[in-house]
């Protein structure tokens, strides 16, 4: 029975990682993203079924098109198995019992997640965070905080935590935006601040994301600059960094609290 989850979760996220594809170049050509056929993007001939099989189709090909022999760009398999393993170590590393409304806040989190990978893939292709996608993922994150405070033994208590998430993800963006006068970061970075604040569900939880963006984010500049691959001025998407921490703490956030304040506050 766990394996054939583990294969029904890596298939959903396989093919998530094909929607997201489909999606991201949909919407920047301003394409119908639910009518319109997918396409070759070179000869913009209209694929079929076998060729839309995820990574395995690229892979059968060659990364190439089977009407115009033109390349595949490695995204599309790349995407489809980041995806699948995203799906895949929420599913082994999800913090609570998946009973109840665990399971509604586990689907909802696909969802969510699905969202977020296209936002990321979308901002390092163009360095940009469309508002309204942004604005369309807030639903499910919102029906899922709604579903926390409802079932909480103090829901006032989970209301304000959620409240405070929300402050910080978007509020530190929000003052460093402004200190900086948009020479840091975008907008786009600050509403996706507040969505992720939103998922994150608690003060500490957006800060330990934000940290953790910031440890990421550094990690992958700074080589950069030391070798020369990327100059001081030069401008790289943040958004990615900011997700990735989410995604961490959304699976081990309570792990790495209870380890700092035990291991440096006492508690």
């Amino acid at each position: 029975m766990a394996t054939l989850k583990i294969i029904t979760i890596i298939v959903l996220g396989l093919a998530s990682g094909s929607f997201i594809n489909a999606f991201v170049w949909r919407w920047h050509e301003k394409k119908d993203w639910v009518k319109d056929r997918s396409e070759c993007v070179r000869c913009h001939h209209k694929l079929g079924f076998w060729d839309l099989v995820p990574v395995a189709s690229w892979v059968f090909l060659r990364g190439k098109c089977r009407y115009c022999g033109k390349g595949i760009s490695a995204q599309y398999p790349l995407v489809e198995i980041l995806t699948a393993g995203l799906f895949l170590g929420s599913y082994i590393y999800w913090p609570y019992k998946l009973s109840g409304v665990n399971v509604a806040d586990f689907l909802l989190w696909l969802v969510i997640l699905t969202g977020l990978v296209i936002l990321a893939v979308y901002d390092i292709k163009w360095m940009l965070l469309p508002n309204k996608i942004i604005a369309a993922f807030t639903i499910p994150a919102a029906i899922m905080a709604i579903l926390n405070v409802l079932v909480a033994n103090n829901s006032l208590l989970m209301a304000l935590n959620y409240t405070g998430g929300v402050l910080v993800g978007g509020g530190v963006f929000y003052l460093v935006f402004i200190i900086s006068k948009g020479q840091w970061i975008g907008g786009g970075d600050i509403k996706l601040g507040f969505l992720l604040g939103l998922i994150a569900g608690s003060i500490q939880s957006s800060f330990l994301m934000i940290f953790l963006s910031a440890l990421l984010g550094s990690l992958i500049s700074i080589p950069m600059l030391v070798t020369h691959k990327a100059k001081r001025t030069s401008k790289i998407p943040y958004g990615p960094f900011l997700i990735l921490g989410l995604y961490v703490v959304q699976l081990f956030g309570v792990t790495i609290l209870n380890w700092y304040y035990h291991s440096f506050m006492g508690l």
